[in-house]
């Protein structure tokens, strides 16, 4: 239902398409600018891994590329396998590589994801009061505004809880330690010392470098995510302000959002699409810049994460059985 919702909005959104000017654009898109978008694509969730590295390493030191092959298989699984399932796979694997419990390796997956909610919001905010809005019915400065300020309270206060329940989950009497002993009690021997587990993952590093590391790693990765469209547009022969091309990340991140809560698939697609309408792209132009930026994702990205499953020993069917193994044995 989700997936045929999404494909009926695209078709409302394109249906005066001229099918021969898209294909026209698709078929004469600079080779060069397709190239670099591909690079950008990759160095992306390089720098992702290197962030995540910063993060783990207090736990233990893992090198960028073991972690960059993890998250591309994450997302290689999460094709097959939707609701969010790509953190799962990502943390199964490296605990399963590096001899870790994979309940502590999940939550640094978490603070990560958090991390990058916050930055997410402050530059949503940045774009909202500074940037130039397409002038359309309704105020669309101000839903950005508000839906950044929700991330930001949203985000940091997900960060504040799990550090302050550390703390907590170091005592038995605890309400919260309580509710994973309890929980741990149902699983079985798969999460056995459970709660333990969880309290070594919420970690910060210590050493102010990596600290600084992990965040700007975070300010990076948007900067780059920014580009996608400016090299896809390139390819296409569409070249937009600066502030254009913060508005469409920030518009379609905040669909992906929404689109991830209300279980529909394509959710930046559709986030893409709208913000394209609003900034005047021609349908044909538009829809292939979408295009382009979704296909290469889809091949590189989720192509590459699966061959890295395969070599890992673990194929599609495999995949699909894995379970939360929370003590980190597998």
């Amino acid at each position: 239902m989700g997936g045929g919702l999404a494909i009926v909005v695209l078709f409302w959104l394109y249906r005066d398409l001229d099918v021969d000017k898209f294909l026209a654009a698709v078929a004469t898109a600079d080779p060069v600018w397709l190239i670099t978008l591909a690079a950008t694509i990759l160095l992306e969730q390089l720098v992702r891994a290197w962030k995540w590295r910063q993060i783990l390493f207090d736990l233990k030191p893992v090198s960028s590329i073991r972690l960059f092959g993890a998250i591309l298989a994450g997302y290689g699984v999460g094709i097959f396998i939707p609701f969010g399932v790509s953190p799962l796979v990502r943390s199964w694997l490296i605990a399963r590589l590096e001899g870790l419990r994979m309940a502590s390796v999940l939550v640094t997956t978490a603070i990560e994801r958090f991390l990058d909610g916050i930055v997410f919001a402050l530059i949503a905010g940045l774009v909202a009061l500074a940037g130039e809005i397409p002038q359309i019915e309704g105020d669309v400065r101000t839903g950005l505004t508000l839906a950044g300020v929700l991330n930001l309270g949203l985000f940091s206060a997900l960060l504040w809880f799990l550090f302050l329940g550390r703390a907590q989950l170091g005592r038995d009497d605890a309400r919260v330690s309580r509710w994973i002993d309890w929980l741990a009690a149902k699983g079985g021997r798969r999460l056995d010392d459970l709660r333990s587990a969880i309290r070594e993952g919420i970690i910060w590093p210590k050493d102010r470098a990596r600290q600084v590391g992990a965040i700007m790693a975070s300010v990076v990765m948007k900067v780059i995510s920014v580009t996608h469209f400016l090299w896809a547009g390139l390819a296409v022969g569409v070249v937009l302000a600066g502030w254009d091309y913060l508005f469409l990340m920030v518009f379609a991140g905040f669909a992906l959002v929404l689109a991830r809560f209300i279980r529909v698939p394509g959710g930046s697609v559709i986030g893409s699409a709208f913000a394209l309408k609003l900034l005047g792209i021609p349908n044909e132009q538009a829809l292939a810049m979408i295009l382009v930026n979704n296909v290469f994702s889809i091949v590189l990205v989720v192509g590459i994460g699966l061959f890295i499953l395969w070599r890992s020993g673990v194929g599609i069917r495999a995949a699909r059985t894995i379970r939360v193994e929370l003590d980190g044995s597998a």
